[in-house]
């Protein structure tokens, strides 16, 4: 989850530097002929905000849940690896305790059986893989999708420019008067709670 929210992140990064250049490259144009220097202008009215992403994992109700709802899967995905494996293992002992007599075509039709198995587990197995992967993408991109509208109506107000998510190791310097993740937090739990309620 760290990981997918870190790529996002690096991704936003990048889209609000690509947005700073465009915003102060277009602001430079508009106020060109006003006699007012365009630096001063822009910088009236640009405020970046953030939060701490590692806050907002750890407090989230939502994320909390999903984490659960993950963990559950997984488990739920290791019992079926679990299964495949003993239904192998199992059918290999069977035939190892039939050795001594089998003739040469049990032998051979128990070769072609085995085979036959492992294609369908690996198949079984791929397919678990498969939905324990889509089951987590989704849960990520639903808490993602949750953060992006709390923000969006956050700061329906336009008070600030851009609000990021701080994750360490991206931002070198922050001034904390603009860290707004105690309301973020605090909103996404209490629109949590009544969703919840539903």
């Amino acid at each position: 989850m760290k990981n997918g929210i870190l790529v996002w992140n690096i991704l936003l990064t990048i889209a609000a530097g690509v947005l700073f250049f465009l915003y102060f490259g277009n602001k430079k144009a508009a106020t060109a002929g006003a006699g007012k220097p365009a630096a001063a202008n822009a910088s009236e009215n640009f405020r970046i905000a953030y939060f701490e992403m590692d806050s907002v994992e750890n407090n989230f109700d939502m994320v909390k849940d999903v984490k659960a709802e993950i963990s559950r899967k997984e488990e739920e995905y290791s019992n079926g690896l679990g299964r495949l494996d003993n239904t192998y293992r199992k059918r290999v002992q069977d035939y190892q305790a039939k050795g001594s007599q089998m003739t040469q075509q049990d032998y051979e039709n128990a070769q072609i059986d085995l085979k036959r198995l492992e294609e369908s587990l690996k198949s079984e197995k791929q397919r678990l893989d498969t939905e324990y992967q889509d089951f987590v993408t989704k849960r990520n991109v639903k808490v993602k999708k949750e953060i992006e509208d709390f923000i969006a109506s956050f700061n329906k107000d336009k008070k600030y420019s851009y609000i990021v998510a701080s994750d360490q190791g991206l931002f070198y310097y922050k001034d904390s008067v603009y860290d707004i993740t105690p309301e973020v937090i605090t909103g996404l739990n209490t629109k949590y709670k009544t969703v919840k309620k539903d």
